[in-house]
């Protein structure tokens, strides 16, 4: 008989469970390990809860450092950018005058996502600034922008104003302001900066075109790295001949004046003044057109001054001499065209009458014996056919025919007919009395050493004794008698030239101009005077032309000026055929 079957569990009838792989099982053991699961869940809770709790924390410490601290380091940061980018050089004269400098102002900006109420910022902002446009203020300060600019440069007491508005959002940045202590007196000179500092004319321009804008872009042109720049300038003896071009402005009724001093063996510009200048201050007033510079802008056609250029290529070539003579009995004819004579001696004339007595038809006829190549190659040597460089970047090119025949040349070879810039002229004249050399003009400080290095022999040096002869003779009894300043031997030549209006020669509007080298026997420096349409006035006997206006003023100018340049009166001089003729005759 068989025994009763034992009673089985629940337990042993379950199926078993499915037996796992080994990879199952080492991917179980990584991610839960030993640990409870419960525990463990809750362990990753709170890590969670930390993590976003720290990143919460910084994110709110951030927005308290921006509202508590008025610059953020984003401002920070556009600040001393913009302080490197905006520092310029002092300009000086050459004894050592601030004509140009850098002050610290402070500027309004604002950073548009910091300001609470718009509305409210514009109310309050325009009553502390009231030329500040609303509109213009409401659209920056609602902007998407980081930044934004509202007024640059304003007032310590306007800065004090708004600082006690506690608006948020609204700042200021300290930016250098370019300011010019003596105005108008250098402002063709310097020129002037935009409201970002940036030489926009004149010196400053030059400065940013010889790589201060490349340094403020590298952050390198901060105000301990750059040293002051000296110009030549003597801001003595430019105050005084802006002092004497402005009254004889208003003495002539002249619709502008110029005057230009230059050192006739460096040609270095001690002064250059051209009225109606600007206030660089002001730099809207440059806008101006009857304020350009004239002296480097303007092209004009100097008249009988450029005799002196004529006279002296004749001289230099050899066939012609001091003894030579040239019928000016009656007037040149050429073609359909007439030269005259305005003081006409109706007789032969030599070479120094044909300069004392300014002879149109004596120096047409010097010019046609060379002929019209021999003109033009001499006018190229001298510098007159091409635009001047200079250190400002204002400058003309001449206007010179384009067809240039015999009638060319006979009224080039007086001034009419081709237009050049006055200190390309001045630099031409200067050969001629300097020894012969063709020095570059400059603004900047130059020794007499560094001059040579850059000059180019364009006459004999006894032709230039010859041509400073006849500008003294012309002193001492042709048309520049009035600029005869007893002491420092003056010596000059005159120019009148009619003015083209609408394409035609006008008979009443006329360019006046005188040159002068002081002293003629040992030339040291050099002066121009031009007046723009002077009128005739009961001193003058109602005459309008360079002897009558521009030859006193030159005369007023070198009395004040010549101390101021260091020159020494001398007294009790001989006469020019004794003192620079004779020498002439004495080295041959």
């Amino acid at each position: 008989m068989q025994a009763p079957a034992a009673p089985v569990s629940d337990s042993a009838l379950a199926p078993a469970p499915p037996k796992q792989s080994w990879r199952h099982g080492f991917a179980r053991a990584l991610l839960y390990g030993n640990v409870d699961r419960a525990a463990k869940a809750k362990a990753r809770v709170g890590l969670a809860i930390l993590v976003f709790a720290a990143g919460y924390a910084v994110i709110a410490g951030r927005l308290v450092m921006f509202a508590a601290v008025p610059n953020s380091h984003l401002v920070a940061r556009v600040s001393s950018a913009d302080a490197v980018a905006t520092a310029r050089p002092d300009i000086l004269d050459r004894n050592g005058e601030i004509l140009a400098t850098d002050v610290r102002v402070p500027s309004l900006f604002a950073e548009p996502h910091k300001i609470i109420d718009v509305d409210d910022a514009v109310e309050l902002l325009t009553a502390v600034l009231p030329d500040l446009d609303a509109t213009e203020v409401r659209k920056r300060l609602s902007s998407k922008r980081r930044f934004v600019w509202l007024k640059r440069e304003i007032t310590p007491k306007q800065r004090a104003e708004i600082y006690r508005l506690g608006l948020p959002g609204i700042g200021f940045l300290s930016e250098n302001n370019r300011v010019y202590p003596n105005g108008a007196s250098v402002s063709h000179l310097i020129g002037h900066v935009n409201i970002d500092n940036q030489g926009i004319a004149g010196i400053e321009k030059w400065l940013d075109g010889r790589g201060l804008a490349d340094l403020h872009l590298a952050g390198l042109a901060t105000d301990r790295l750059q040293q002051p720049i000296e110009l030549a300038v003597d801001l003595r003896v430019q105050h005084a001949l802006r002092d004497e071009l402005i009254k004889a402005r208003d003495k002539f009724k002249a619709k502008a004046a110029a005057g230009l001093i230059t050192d006739a063996r460096t040609g270095e510009i001690v002064a250059m003044v051209s009225v109606p200048d600007y206030d660089p201050n002001n730099p809207r007033e440059a806008l101006d057109p009857t304020r350009i510079n004239r002296l480097t802008t303007g092209v004009y056609e100097m008249g009988s001054t450029f005799k002196a250029l004529t006279l002296a290529m004749a001289l230099d070539s050899g066939k012609i001499n001091l003894n030579s003579s040239f019928d000016a009995s009656r007037p040149l004819q050429m073609g359909k065209h007439t030269i005259h004579d305005f003081h006409a001696q109706n007789r032969a004339l030599t070479v120094p009458e044909i300069f004392t007595y300014s002879s149109n038809i004596g120096t047409a006829r010097t010019a046609l014996k060379l002929g019209v190549e021999h003109h033009k190659w001499f006018l190229r040597k001298v510098g007159q056919l091409d635009r001047l460089r200079t250190e400002l970047p204002e400058s003309a090119e001449p206007l010179v025919p384009k067809r240039w025949g015999e009638l060319n040349t006979v009224t080039i070879a007086f001034g009419h007919g081709i237009a050049v810039a006055p200190l390309q002229a001045m630099m031409a004249i200067g050969a001629m009395m300097n020894g012969g050399n063709l020095i570059p003009p400059t603004f900047i400080k130059r020794t007499e050493q560094e001059a040579m290095a850059l000059a180019t022999r364009v006459i004999k040096p006894e032709t230039s004794e010859k041509m400073r002869y006849l500008m003294r003779l012309n002193v001492e009894k042709g048309t520049a008698t009035r600029a005869d300043v007893k002491g420092y031997y003056v010596g000059g030549k005159t120019g009148t030239s009619e003015k083209v209006v609408h394409g035609r020669y006008s008979k009443t509007k006329v360019l006046t101009a005188f040159t002068a080298v002081m002293p003629a026997d040992q030339p040291r420096f050099l002066l121009l005077i031009m007046l723009d349409e002077p009128q005739g006035i009961p001193e003058t006997h109602g005459f309008a032309t360079s002897g009558w206006n521009a030859v006193p003023v030159g005369g007023a100018v070198i009395g004040r000026v010549a101390p101021l340049l260091g020159l020494e009166p001398r007294y009790e001089l001989a006469p020019s055929d004794k003192l620079i003729l004779a020498s002439i005759k004495e080295s041959r």
